[in-house]
């Protein structure tokens, strides 16, 4: 097959996974990370099947008997672009859209637990639960969780993040240099290790088997769904690459070289231009993914992007993305869907526009630029000379006005004056959302993992929601605005003291009460339905304080927290 000259039909052979993607696989690792080696394969791999599965078509070849070779098709001759030299004329409409569900939010004037729970509601905070019963239950286990437990242990793999030991079991030392009181107050340690090790997110009866994360696929859904009802509405979106660590033995892993996290689970991720996750799917490789006929898998990961942007409305979004997904046929495509878009693009996927060559435009001055547009669609590709030769296309933005940008000088140690075009300077401000993203979740990510091979991801989630649920409270609270580490640290203190086990003996003890009280960090006052006495002028009020849980006046809130 190898040997057959086609050009329409390319044929890709690969070692089988196990028939059953979902049922077959068990929940933990196992083995030493480091003993497959060379020839040393397991059994499993030496006696899976050889298959033989044609892109072009898209579906897998069952047979494994010898089949004829297959008639010699012609190739499929493609028009020919007409590229001029002229500056791009777009008909896309000016933005004009407003967003009433963020001004909802600000009048709303919600605490940071309320932001989070924006995202990891009730719904899903009962749909975890009953989840994790169920598998609990099928494994003979009277686990009985409860959403306060949840939430007690959501607490820890947040506060994880910014307070780490060797072992987590040391929160529950009693010796003074690892005891921490907040966490053993809480919930007991074999409380949260037996929760913790029978976390479940689906149903084991009803598993996709052609999906390699079925096990947290009805969790994706969720989580999708939520982030992409609170998400604001903005122009500027950015597309890209997001990496979650993982070093186990799951098949969808990979190695990255140029990301700061290398090895680890590849998350397709669309965002803001502030970092606000809107939309994100787990890489699952051609082998679970069919892409488009007429794209890669980055450039349908792009459209399906799109697609659940338009489900808000057909606006003229505008998404940047990189050279992994950039090609004239993405852009000609998101034309029609009446999208904007910029990315920088491989020369081999601009459809043969005749730029300068790279050598020849690396002998000009820096800052010198070359460019054609596609007569028929309006579709523009520049070539840049910056401290190297760069590819930007785009279906939106042109080359005018050129602008005089600051660069820095290798060869003279000093900054210099260099002509940009527009679509480049543009490109520069808006693509980094999903960079920003990383930044954020790579701060405070949550430390605790456990044998289960998704516990990583649920980690990512975790940290994902809570960067979205901080992006939300530096848009709506402008003038009371905390930092990342003070809104994890906020969310971790009110989720492990308003949900701690009051049953057992010795558990929310006097001192910590009041050491919480006057601690000055993390106290909302927020609004109750039940009417209750004020804790300090024992009045009734509609008032509380969210952190300490006790009835205040807005009038009272100060002199309760400082007396």
């Amino acid at each position: 097959m190898e040997e057959e000259e086609s050009n329409s039909n390319r044929e890709e052979i690969f070692i089988a996974p196990p028939d059953n993607a979902a049922g077959e696989f068990t929940d933990e690792d196992s083995g030493d990370e480091d003993g497959q080696r060379g020839a040393h394969l397991p059994g499993s791999v030496l006696h899976a099947s050889v298959l033989c599965e044609d892109s072009g078509t898209g579906e897998d070849n069952d047979d494994l008997e010898l089949q004829p070779a297959k008639k010699r098709q012609k190739a499929v001759v493609k028009p020919q672009r007409i590229w001029t030299k002229r500056d791009i004329r777009p008909d896309f409409g000016s933005w004009t859209a407003s967003d009433p569900h963020i001004e909802d939010l600000k009048s709303q004037e919600l605490s940071p637990v309320g932001l989070f729970e924006l995202f990891f509601d009730e719904g899903t905070i009962n749909f975890i639960v009953n989840e994790t019963n169920r598998y609990a239950w099928q494994k003979n286990v009277n686990l009985s969780l409860t959403a306060q437990e949840l939430k007690c242990v959501l607490g820890i793999l947040i506060l994880s993040g910014y307070i780490s030991y060797p072992r987590r079991r040391m929160f529950w030392e009693t010796s003074p240099d690892s005891h921490h009181h907040l966490v053993a107050d809480a919930i007991r340690r074999d409380r949260f290790e037996l929760i913790f090790s029978y976390l479940h997110f689906a149903d084991n009866n009803e598993l996709d088997a052609g999906d390699r994360f079925a096990k947290v696929r009805p969790l994706i859904i969720r989580m999708n769904c939520n982030f992409q009802k609170h998400a604001p509405l903005e122009e500027f979106y950015s597309f890209g690459e997001s990496m979650c660590e993982y070093f186990g033995h799951r098949g969808s892993k990979q190695l990255h070289r140029g990301k700061p996290v290398r090895l680890g689970y590849k998350i397709w991720c669309g965002t803001t231009s502030r970092g606000y996750l809107v939309w994100f799917e787990p890489s699952q490789g051609t082998l679970f993914t069919k892409p488009d006929r007429s794209l890669d898998l980055g450039g349908s990961m792009v459209i399906k992007f799109v697609d659940a942007l338009q489900e808000r409305g057909f606006l003229p979004y505008h998404i940047f993305f990189d050279k992994v997904f950039t090609s004239v046929k993405l852009m000609s495509i998101l034309r029609k869907k009446g999208v904007k878009a910029t990315g920088t693009v491989r020369e081999y996927r601009t459809e043969r526009c005749p730029l300068k060559d790279p050598k020849e435009l690396k002998k000009m001055k820096r800052g010198s630029f070359d460019y054609k547009v596609d007569e028929s669609e309006e579709i523009i590709v520049c070539r840049w000379h910056d401290s190297s030769v760069v590819n930007i296309c785009s279906n939106a933005v042109g080359i005018e006005p050129v602008r005089l940008t600051s660069r820095h000088s290798g060869a003279t140690k000093t900054r210099t004056q260099v002509h940009q075009p527009s679509l480049v300077k543009l490109y520069q401000e808006k693509v980094g959302g999903v960079g920003r993203m990383d930044q954020n979740i790579a701060k405070y990510k949550v430390k605790i993992r456990g044998m289960k091979w998704y516990s990583s991801f649920i980690g990512y989630v975790i940290d994902a929601a809570l960067n979205n649920a901080w992006q939300l409270h530096r848009i709506c609270c402008q003038d009371a605005q905390v930092d990342l580490l003070a809104f994890r640290r906020y969310v971790a203190c009110v989720y492990l003291e308003s949900n701690a086990d009051t049953t057992s003996q010795g558990r929310r003890s006097r001192r910590l009460e009041t050491e919480s009280r006057f601690d000055m960090v993390g106290h909302w006052i927020i609004h109750q339905d039940k009417r209750t006495r004020c804790a300090l002028c024992h009045s009734q009020t509609n008032t509380r304080c969210e952190k300490c849980q006790k009835g205040v006046h807005a009038k009272c809130f100060r002199e309760y927290h400082i007396r």
